[in-house]
């Protein structure tokens, strides 16, 4: 296997191999169908960012304009916490972890997400042990392979796939990031699940707060209209391509308007509210965030010159993150769900010497002043404001 994976590395696959090779991954272990699930359904796939909490807003969203999110999210390794983690700092929030739990959640909620089981695709977990330890983690049909033999495994009628570009990403350069998505879409297509990529930009990280509970308030917020630009426009793209798959708008605008519907009347947040209390959870947390886990501390961070922030290094803001427990460096590590950093100046915006560009919420003060250090070297300002950032960078369907 690990000769065959190091023949992968150096000489790719072909459209008929790499298919093959990811429903033999598929089929190694179970599948879940949802037989009286009826709506259209949506599995909206994040190849990992910085700030990432498009999911916590998206489902609610999809719900509350009559379709339905099924998918498998994991925890996360590296700068932040997963779609799990994030959820899991609401107090005795449990993920479904079995097909009956997650029917019965999302044909209530329309709202279906589960955590990865041992039992579905567990080829993967040991060709992945492989992949490390012979250097052929950063192979795209591997990569592609990997991530869409568990789209396979759950059932959907549309595979959307939000691949993040640039500094905080995995996929560093828009070529690279448009070759794995052109081989998952492939795989997809072939196998007769339509499956689109949207390559989003991940040159600064996503919304404003990095963490945890923090990207759990910062959805809230959202679902109340409260948005960053950012963030509302990658979720507005990925519910406009659903609802334009599904056969409901042939417009942006259209699509637009439906959204804008379900935030100005409640209907989103409801559902948000109702999928955490029938995980277990308080669903008062959408109106009373002090039923989330609270810093002891917060460190604020000045700017050390003036002018325009025309970067913020997503990857450094993800390890300054990281290193005071918002994510891990290894499987093993505990998250802590209270502590995370708080973006007060995104690119384009001006800033003065002296003026707070960031604050950092902590618990333990062993790396706070790693982590400021590497949010300041995070920010890059220069004279020239930067105009027109691109969130969304291509669609390939």
């Amino acid at each position: 296997m690990s000769s065959f994976l190091m023949s992968v590395y150096f000489n790719n696959m072909t459209k008929d191999e790499l298919t093959n090779f990811t429903l033999t991954m598929k089929d190694s272990g179970d599948t879940i169908y949802f037989d009286n699930l009826d709506h259209y359904l949506v599995d909206k796939h994040s190849t990992g960012g910085v700030g990432d909490k498009v999911t916590v807003v998206l489902g609610p969203i999809l719900s509350a304009v009559g379709m339905a999110t099924t998918k498998l999210s994991g925890k996360g390794l590296g700068h932040t916490g997963g779609t799990i983690d994030k959820f899991e700092s609401i107090r005795n929030f449990k993920f479904s972890t079995t097909k009956e739990e997650l029917v019965e959640v999302a044909s209530k909620t329309g709202v279906g997400l589960m955590g990865y089981s041992d039992n579905i695709v567990p080829l993967d977990k040991k060709i992945y042990a492989l992949r490390d330890v012979t250097a052929t983690v950063d192979s795209i049909p591997l990569i592609a392979s990997s991530i869409m033999s568990k789209k396979l495994a759950i059932q959907s009628d549309l595979i959307i796939l939000d691949v993040k570009v640039g500094d905080g990403a995995f996929m560093k350069t828009i070529e690279d990031a448009r070759e794995l998505s052109r081989r998952m879409v492939e795989i997809g297509n072939s196998v007769g699940r339509k499956t689109i990529a949207v390559l989003t930009n991940m040159e600064e990280p996503l919304g404003y707060n990095i963490g945890n509970a923090n990207e759990i308030v910062e959805g809230i917020e959202a679902l109340k209209g409260n948005w960053s630009d950012d963030l509302k426009e990658v979720v507005y793209e990925i519910v406009y391509l659903a609802l334009k798959h599904k056969g409901e708008v042939k417009t942006y605008e259209e699509a637009a308007k439906k959204i804008d519907e379900v935030i100005a009347n409640g209907r989103a947040l409801e559902l948000l509210r109702q999928f955490i209390e029938l995980s277990g959870g308080d669903g008062e947390v959408v109106n009373n965030y002090e039923l989330l886990p609270t810093p002891k501390s917060v460190l604020e961070v000045f700017s050390e010159e003036e002018g325009f922030v025309t970067k913020i290094k997503a990857e450094e803001i993800g390890k300054a993150a990281m290193v005071i427990g918002a994510g891990r460096a290894t499987k093993e590590d505990e998250v802590d769900h209270a502590v995370g950093i708080e973006l007060k100046k995104k690119v384009g915006d001006k800033v003065e010497k002296g003026e707070i560009i960031a604050e950092i919420y902590f618990n333990d003060e062993k790396n706070v002043q790693s982590s400021k250090a590497m949010v300041i070297d995070a920010y890059v300002i220069g004279q020239e404001k930067i105009e027109n950032i691109k969130n969304i960078l291509e669609v390939i369907e």
